[in-house]
């Protein structure tokens, strides 16, 4: 299930808005220029899918995606728990560099075929914490400060689109914002209260 909290950006101590619903997660985002979809999930698909069966399996929406905003390049990527040695540093690498507030020159458009994420978008005065499941859709505009949380324990699959070809590159703040608030693993007991 899908969560939007809204806090002030002093910190989680005030919750202006919370909602599951999917039409109020829209329309409180809309104003901010965030995107937010839901699209079907595609049945079939094995836990930890080879990215061109994701691709292959979305084409439609992708096309249709891709014509209507212009997308370059649109990859598949993914992080799951495995039993590999050194498996744990790599997620936690990968989590620490999404963990502080940054910006991008292009838009940071993201599918989440399986699993689930956070994306933390500090707007005026506030900040949104979308907690994003399979079937969501969300389009964080240019130029939106926000950071993103995977978990402890990542796991998810995203589709990925970018309008320029260098693909993710993040122009970071210097922000600590992002310690005021819960991370992945809070907002997903959160969830649990919803």
């Amino acid at each position: 299930m899908t969560l939007l909290i809204t806090w002030p950006e002093s910190g989680h101590e005030t919750v202006v808005r919370r909602t599951v619903d999917p039409g109020e997660i829209a329309a409180a985002l809309a104003p901010a220029g965030v995107r937010y979809e839901q699209w079907p999930l595609r049945d079939g698909l094995p836990e930890d899918p080879d990215p061109e069966m994701v691709l292959s399996a979305y084409r439609s929406e992708l096309d249709e995606l891709a014509a209507t905003e212009a997308f370059k390049t649109i990859d598949v990527v993914g992080l799951r728990p495995r039993k590999e040695l050194g498996w744990r540093l790599t997620a936690k690498a990968e989590r620490k560099k999404f963990l502080s507030e940054h910006t991008h020159d292009d838009d940071e458009v993201r599918f989440f075929v399986a699993g689930a994420g956070a994306f933390y978008l500090h707007v005026g005065h506030e900040v949104h914490a979308v907690l994003c499941e399979a079937g969501d859709l969300l389009g964080v505009p240019r130029g939106t400060r926000h950071w993103f949380d995977m978990g402890a324990t990542p796991s998810y699959t995203v589709i990925r689109f970018f309008h320029e070809e260098d693909g993710w590159i993040g122009n970071f703040t210097d922000s600590d914002i992002a310690l005021k608030f819960p991370d992945f693993d809070g907002l997903m007991a959160a969830r649990k209260d919803a």
